[in-house]
């Protein structure tokens, strides 16, 4: 059995979750689960183990990104006969499964009817308000999904992944504010998060160049440098510091000198913002060239973020990178 489904498959490449799917019917067939319905089943199953429960939740999920419902059907039946009908998790994705296989509105506003009950019954159910909260979203009703979150958050403040959506829903209506705010609670909760760094660097990066705020530019500039600090071979970080230096490097209208964040952080001289340049695009071009490679401990990488960084060395220096 791949170790790799005791990862959560929305981290996984799609290629590893479809062979996860693939692998779903000989995975349950060797295994009647720790759990059945019978006791002599029971008795001649496998031990239990956490791994084993991480396997049928993952190869769930895996199954529904590629379709296989009879599969997830099958493991969903498993983690019931464990843990019970009632069991917050079970009821979240016994209605994540029922948001996959629907194919109307009707259907659709009959899950979050059945949503809104299980939270009449028990307000402080965090699996079902996060399904809400996601099923919200998925159809277009953004405004209720924050609303939801808010809710959420007042129940449960030290929740690092609702901040994290929470910030995702304001930027995505153009409130980068209160989506900065957001992201900043995040790292209060997990201060050495590299990619919640290089994202609230993101968000700055937006913000300030959208309304040409060089304190937000110089702030990214601070959260991008932290990122790949803690993660050297982060590469959303180092992009992003590349777009930023690029940036404070063209913008001639403000002296270097006279321009500082508000926490005091002074946007560095030309020199060092060309030092800072060479860093970005000698890192990004390496990680280009060995995963293009194929070079053991440089894959993993989305070939999106791979692509994305190719094109801008690319557009940067006007030599096709290989």
């Amino acid at each position: 059995m791949s170790s790799s489904l005791l990862h959560p498959p929305s981290h996984l490449p799609p290629a590893v979750a479809l062979q996860h799917s693939q692998q779903a019917p000989s995975i349950l067939g060797n295994s009647t689960g720790a759990i059945s319905p019978s006791l002599f089943q029971s008795l001649l199953s496998a031990p239990e183990t956490p791994e084993l429960w991480t396997t049928y939740e993952n190869l769930l999920l895996s199954c529904l990104r590629t379709g296989d419902d009879k599969s997830a059907h099958q493991c969903l039946g498993r983690l019931v006969n464990r843990f019970g009908d009632d069991n917050e998790r079970i009821l979240a994705l016994k209605g994540l499964l029922k948001e996959a296989e629907a194919n109307d509105t009707a259907t659709v506003d009959v899950i979050l009817k059945e949503y809104e009950q299980i939270l009449q019954d028990n307000p402080t159910n965090i699996p079902i308000l996060k399904r809400r909260v996601a099923l919200l979203r998925s159809i277009g009703r953004v405004p209720e999904s924050v609303s939801v979150l808010i809710s959420l958050l007042d129940i449960s403040p030290t929740d690092a992944e609702a901040w994290a959506e929470l910030a995702d829903l304001y930027f995505s209506q153009g409130l980068y504010s209160q989506a900065i705010f957001a992201l900043e609670e995040v790292l209060i909760l997990q201060p050495n998060a590299w990619n919640v760094h290089a994202r609230l660097g993101e968000v700055l990066f937006v913000a300030g160049k959208s309304s040409d705020n060089t304190n937000q530019l110089a702030e990214a500039l601070k959260r991008f440098s932290r990122s790949i600090e803690l993660c050297d071979g982060y590469l959303r970080g180092y992009y992003g510091l590349k777009l930023t230096t690029k940036q404070l490097l063209n913008d001639s209208q403000k002296p270097a000198s006279n321009r500082t964040s508000s926490e005091g952080f002074a946007v560095p001289d030309t020199t060092t913002l060309g030092k800072l340049d060479e860093v970005a695009t000698e890192k990004l071009a390496e990680i280009v060239r060995r995963n293009s490679a194929g070079e053991k401990g440089w894959q993993g990488y989305d070939q999106a973020e791979i692509k994305a960084a190719r094109e801008l060395l690319e557009n940067d220096s006007g030599v096709v990178i290989r």
